[in-house]
């Protein structure tokens, strides 16, 4: 596991880092002083974790998530307990409190499971990978294949997961390059669908198809887009 420690306070980098020694699965541990040097060491090295401070010079964790497309997984390390909830709310693996105790260390070890056998390509997104998602205020940590569907607006588009609706400032066209091709069907102009949400298959005017997905709006697939998915899903 890769790990890499943002935080403003050497002491507290240096103390985490004596903590994580403790830990076999531990195999390398790097710093960070702040949000824009952990920006560039996340998209250059993509760490398998990363403990994160939350009040920094030059910018908050949370700032430092919502500059990234894809976030790998975080636990916060903190002197503030106020900002617990909204860590919660992007799906932060844990949420510690300095001084870190090694049981607490452990315990939210134990949560983590290393990302193994990353894509030489960086731009994928296999289905297992986590992803921050800002709308406004409201921040997540979703799964990329808890997304049910992916619908245009213009030059952003809409996620469906679970019950939320966000809108990001992605086009479909971007993200349709990034996706997982074994998981994901481009059904339309304005839709990408996960075909493991997929619940009935209907015939439509014209030769097309009704999709039915499990918890996102049905969707209308062309006669030409009809014939490809029949292909890929031997139908």
């Amino acid at each position: 596991m890769r790990v890499l420690i943002v935080d403003d306070e050497r002491l507290a980098r240096n103390e985490l880092r004596r903590m994580l020694a403790a830990f076999p699965e531990v195999e390398s541990v790097d710093e960070a002083n702040g949000a824009a040097e952990a920006l560039a060491k996340i998209r250059a090295a993509e760490p398998d974790l990363v403990f994160l401070d939350i009040q920094m010079p030059g910018g908050t964790g949370f700032d430092l998530l919502a500059e990234l497309d894809d976030a790998p997984p975080v636990i916060f390390t903190t002197a503030y307990y106020e900002y617990a909830l909204r860590a919660f709310e992007v799906n932060a693996l844990d949420y510690l409190l300095k001084p870190v105790r090694q049981e607490r260390l452990a315990a939210a070890l134990a949560k983590v499971r290393p990302a193994r056998g990353r894509p030489t390509e960086p731009e994928a997104m296999p289905a297992s990978r986590r992803i921050f998602v800002k709308d406004g205020e409201r921040c997540w940590f979703v799964a990329v294949g808890d997304i049910a569907l992916l619908e245009s607006e213009g030059n952003y588009t809409r996620l469906h997961f679970g019950a939320e609706r966000p809108l990001i400032p992605r086009s479909l066209n971007y993200l349709a390059q990034r996706l997982d091709e074994d998981v994901f069907f481009r059904a339309s102009r304005r839709h990408i669908l996960n075909t493991r949400f997929i619940e009935r298959i209907e015939p439509a005017i014209g030769g097309g198809l009704t999709v039915s997905l499990r918890g996102a709006p049905d969707v209308e697939m062309s006669r030409r887009q009809a014939q490809r998915f029949r292909t890929l899903m031997s139908l």
